[in-house]
């Protein structure tokens, strides 16, 4: 099976990126012991401080959906909302080649 990537843009209330940034934290935790999902990484945008990105690499679509499914990401989901200005945006990918894949 072929690997699955996601790149989520997010935009954050005014004012409130570093607090969204301290909320994440669980979550990146969380994250490290989810046996498919590869990489799971957190970004400030260079050019909109009122932007955010996650960029996720998992080893296959049921590691993804695990992910997704899982009640801590339920409950990551809902303590990350009150920061959250309007729905997410979600690229999938399907990686090809290149380094660290």
């Amino acid at each position: 099976m072929s690997k699955v990537a996601v790149a989520v843009k997010l935009k954050i209330k005014a004012g409130q990126r570093d607090a969204f940034s301290e909320a994440v934290k669980p979550g990146l935790a969380t994250a490290q012991g989810e046996a498919g999902t590869l990489t799971y990484i957190f970004h400030h945008d260079g050019m909109d401080e009122n932007v955010v990105w996650f960029y996720e690499l998992y080893a296959d679509q049921a590691a993804f959906q695990a992910h997704m499914g899982s009640d801590a990401f339920k409950e990551f989901s809902k303590s990350l909302a009150e920061f959250i200005d309007g729905a997410p945006e979600f690229s999938f990918l399907t990686p090809v080649g290149g380094k660290g894949i």
